[in-house]
Order: C-alpha cells, then structure tokens, then sequence
C-alpha cells in the first residue's frame, strides 16, 4: 500500500491518496481489536464489555509519551507540564507521570497497564466463577467507572478534553506523510503478529481447552482441568492485544480522550449483534407478522431508546 503512494504519480490510476493511509491504518488496529475480542468472545466464552477500557488505556500510555516529546513547544511553552496543567494551575508534574519522556518505558506501560488490570480483575472475577451475563455487567461496570474518572480534571489525564496537540514520536513529525507511512507498516506488522500469535494459542491444548471450557466448564472443572487458568491467561493476552491497538490507534487520531472508554463503543457493538439476530430470525420469516415484529424490535434498537439497557443485558 504504501508503494502505492509513494511510487505512482499522482495523475496515474494506481496511485493510492495520502488520507488513504492513516485510514488503512486504523482498520489494521480495529482489525487487532477484534482479534482480543474472538478469542475472548469467541473461545473462551468470556463476553467481556470492558475492552474499551484496556484499548483507552494502551492509548493513554502512548499519549503521555507524546506529551511528553512537546516540551516548551506547547501553547503555554512550559519545559515540563502539558498544556492542559498549565491551564489548570497544576505545579508540579504527577509522579505517575515519571518516565513516559522515555518511550521503552511507555511502550513497556502499554502492554502492562492494561494487562495487569486484567489480570487483578479476572483473578477475583474467574475465582468467584463469575461468567455469563454477570461478567458483561462486571466489565462494563468497571469501563464506566474508568470513564468517569478521567473524566475529571483533578486525575491529571486532560479531563473531558483528553491528550492532544501531538508533535512527534521517536523524533519524527507524526502528521508528516513518512511517519503516517511508517505508522500503517508498524500497524500491519503488529496486526499480523497478533494473527499468528492469537493461531498459535486456539491451535494449541490450551485452545482446545479454551473451547470445552466456553462449551461446558464444570465438565472441565471435573476432569481435572483448571478453567480460571485457562480463562485468565485469554482474558489478560486479550487485554493486551488491545492495549497495542489502542496505542497504534492514538498516534493517528491525534487525541486521546475519555470517549475511548465510552460504554456507547460496546453498546453500537452490541446494537449491531442484536440488529442481527433479530433481523435473521424475524426478517427471514414468511409470516408477515413476525416480519413486522422484527421490524419494530429493530427500531427500539437504539441507544437513546428507553427499553436499551434491557436489550443490552439481554445480549
């Protein structure tokens, strides 16, 4: 893709427009955001809400490395405080805020921020045999209460505004062409990886026990298998996978913001898989009245409608 670009003039017909690029990319992180989901979803038949809020995370990460890199070239010119705490009179940078000038550290926080939330909150969650429709309730819970958190301003993450103004990244301008370029390849390879890293788990014996333990755990359980192993090792690799595609995804939108964690995110998903099922079964229908049926279900299938948080704990 990027050849396409780079090599044909931009009068010829295999030439691939600049916007074009940035776009793919953030197809390549949605498409790594998925891979967290199917095999969390999928395999383990762990219907998590809250990857929202370990694929914000991953981007928050990332954001505080390139405020960071601004420096005095902020609007209020301060060597060391975002702009944002300038503005909010804070004094002195955070201390959680130590070390994301250096971006190993922050690539580090990436993966590890989000995974170790995961593994804090399956370890309670998959004990107590938490599953089904209460670990959805558990995981959104936690995405909502992250979102009003940071929300605030006194937290030191830009409240309702987020992270934004990005310079550079390693050095290098982050809207000039070459990096958007050099974005997409690093998407595209890590997407990859991700592939390969997610087939080499469902293929192995732990896939297969990932699949008997969606499709019936206390059989697991009594065969002498470990099913909180097996659901928390897929649960904190997915909450991974998402928080480096919420790193990738940030450095194109140039913002970082509460909205990331937006519950709305999983429950347009939610939507969608509702609008489905009910549209496959009603639609497809040759009586005329569960036609309609299913077509007056598919117009409550709103967010702003009253009866949506009944559907979506339904779903």
């Amino acid at each position: 893709m990027p050849l396409f670009n780079l090599l044909p003039g931009t009068g010829s017909a295999l030439h691939l427009p600049g916007y074009l690029i940035p776009l793919l990319g953030k197809y390549a992180c949605y498409a790594i955001l998925a891979l967290s989901l199917d095999l969390v979803w999928g395999y383990a038949g762990i219907h998590s809400l809250g990857h929202g809020a370990f694929f914000a995370l991953g981007g928050y990460a990332m954001g505080m490395y390139l405020m960071r890199q601004i420096g005095t070239r902020g609007v209020y010119g301060h060597p060391e405080l975002p702009d944002f705490m300038v503005f909010l009179n804070w004094k002195e940078l955070p201390w959680y805020w130590y070390g994301f000038e250096h971006f190993p550290f922050a690539l580090l926080m990436v993966f590890l921020v989000p995974g170790l939330l995961a593994l804090v909150l399956g370890w309670f969650a998959f004990r107590s045999r938490v599953t089904g429709v209460y670990i959805s309730i558990v995981t959104q819970a936690m995405t909502f209460a992250l979102l009003l958190a940071f929300f605030r301003n006194d937290m030191g993450f830009g409240g309702n505004n987020g992270l934004t103004d990005f310079k550079d990244i390693l050095g290098f301008p982050v809207q000039a062409p070459e990096t958007r370029i050099g974005l997409y390849v690093a998407s595209v390879l890590s997407l990859g990886l991700c592939f390969l890293l997610c087939r080499f788990v469902t293929r192995s014996k732990l896939g297969r026990v990932l699949l008997a333990v969606r499709d019936a755990e206390s059989r697991v359980r009594f065969l002498g298998y470990s099913p909180t192993s097996a659901k928390l090792f897929a649960f904190v690799l997915s909450a991974l996978l998402a928080g480096l595609a919420g790193a990738l995804y940030e450095q194109r939108t140039g913002i970082v913001a509460p909205a990331e964690l937006d519950v709305v995110f999983v429950n347009n998903n939610l939507r969608n898989v509702l609008r489905e099922a009910v549209g496959r079964l009603g639609l497809a229908s040759p009586d005329p009245a569960q036609r309609r049926a299913a077509a007056n279900a598919l117009s409550y299938c709103s967010a702003e409608s009253a009866y949506y948080p009944g559907y979506r704990i339904m779903s």
